[in-house]
């Protein structure tokens, strides 16, 4: 359990990091055609997904590092 939970938290942050990069890039690739419009842009709309996705990510990862705090740490 000591090997896993570990994992689990560098899986996590990877995770994060790369939906993060992912959104930022999503954002920076918007054109000026697209801010302009009345709907949303797809692009804005596949960033904000990215990013939200990179808040589920940051809190799964909290939880895992929540977890292994109980479990290393004796619950003390």
């Amino acid at each position: 359990m000591s090997t896993i939970l570990p994992l689990l938290i560098i899986a996590g942050m990877i995770a994060t990091l790369v939906a993060l990069v992912r959104g930022i890039v999503i954002f920076l690739k918007t054109t000026e055609a697209e801010l302009k419009g009345d709907a949303p842009a797809t692009s804005a709309v596949k960033s904000n997904k990215m990013m939200q996705q990179r808040v589920i990510f940051q809190g799964v990862t909290i939880l895992i590092v929540c977890l292994a705090l109980l479990v290393l740490g004796g619950g003390r």
